[in-house]
């Protein structure tokens, strides 16, 4: 497989706000050859995620920053064309970390085997893969929503926010999504079963919130930062929790970060404001795996991916999440299945 040519983005320079693609370079190398325990993946479908605007950036973080010269880092589903390790065989379909490349040599004990007869590919980067674990661990391990509770997501019609919605309203609860404008709104309440969504771009964030949870935010899982952070933590209901999962807001910011103002809300509300990060969960991706595909099986848990095909579209289809242009879980398609 060596002579197979490999095409690749690799980040030269570290991004001063949006992403540009001189920020990469796109080249090619061999495909490589898997060793003892590694695996060949042919790249089918390349996940894009918010995440990835900060392993870009130099500092100190949950994970290390891409290295400038090196593929830059996206999760992926794609065929194993050639195998070192008995788990997985020529043939089977795998999620990895791939890089953004069209082949990929993982150590086999990091891919996870999938099967795309239970669900599309694109699915197992979506709510079957990391967005959904990081919306059933944050919500059910850190919101801990009890039934009846007002749970308010932020970017609700993202790869994360619509399942934590969703399974908000399995466990009973009443849901209010801030997306933005109005076909991902009509998406949320006629299609996801939300009970309201509010329109960031075209209506007053504070006023929808006041008139949908009347009683105070019980559950707020924060995707954006920003003022709408601030606005959820002024509304707050008594012993409410917040979620931090990201800050897609700030992640493009070339001023200082825009920090919680209304943070003493915490205080006079009793109420509990905390960070996590999914791979911390690594150990129970198991029992979250279960759980997500047994919703999708019963109907319960519904999901939409916004496929851009090609990979040299890579930085520009990347800066789609940051104007909010997708609707539903955005991924690159590398190749035919």
């Amino acid at each position: 497989m060596s002579t197979v040519e490999n095409r690749q983005f690799k980040l030269i320079a570290r991004p001063k706000g949006m992403v540009k693609r001189t920020d990469f370079e796109f080249t090619t190398a061999p495909a490589g050859e898997p060793g003892p325990g590694e695996v060949l993946v042919k790249v089918l479908y390349l996940s894009l995620d918010p995440a990835m605007r900060g392993w870009m950036n130099q500092g100190k973080s949950y994970i290390a920053p891409v290295g400038l010269g090196e593929v830059m880092r996206a999760g992926g589903v794609g065929r194993v064309i050639a195998s070192n390790d008995p788990g997985l065989a020529v043939g089977d379909f795998a999620v990895a970390m791939t890089g953004v490349q069209d082949y990929a040599v993982v150590k086999a004990k990091d891919a996870v085997k999938v099967d795309p007869r239970l669900a599309p590919l694109p699915r197992y980067l979506g709510a079957l893969g990391m967005p959904g674990l990081t919306a059933y661990f944050g919500l059910l391990d850190i919101g801990q929503p009890q039934e009846g509770e007002t749970v308010v997501v932020s970017a609700a019609a993202g790869a994360v926010g619509a399942v934590v919605g969703q399974i908000a309203r399995i466990k009973g609860c009443r849901v209010v999504g801030i997306a933005g404008g109005p076909e991902k709104c009509l998406y949320l309440t006629g299609e996801l079963g939300f009970d309201a969504a509010i329109d960031y771009k075209n209506e007053d964030v504070r006023a929808g919130l006041s008139q949908h949870c009347p009683k105070g935010i019980d559950v707020y899982f924060d995707n954006v930062g920003g003022e709408i952070l601030d606005i959820a933590l002024s509304l707050l209901a008594r012993r409410a929790r917040v979620i931090v999962c990201g800050a897609i807001s700030q992640y493009n910011n070339l001023e200082s970060l825009q920090g919680p103002r209304f943070y003493l809300s915490l205080l006079v509300n009793r109420a509990r404001m905390e960070g996590f990060v999914v791979f911390d969960y690594q150990a129970r991706y198991g029992e979250g795996m279960q759980a997500l595909a047994g919703w999708t099986m019963q109907g319960r848990l519904k999901a939409r991916e916004h496929i851009v095909k090609g990979l040299e579209t890579f930085p520009e289809t990347l800066l789609m999440l940051f104007r909010g242009e997708n609707s539903g879980k955005l991924v690159i398609q590398v190749a035919e299945e």
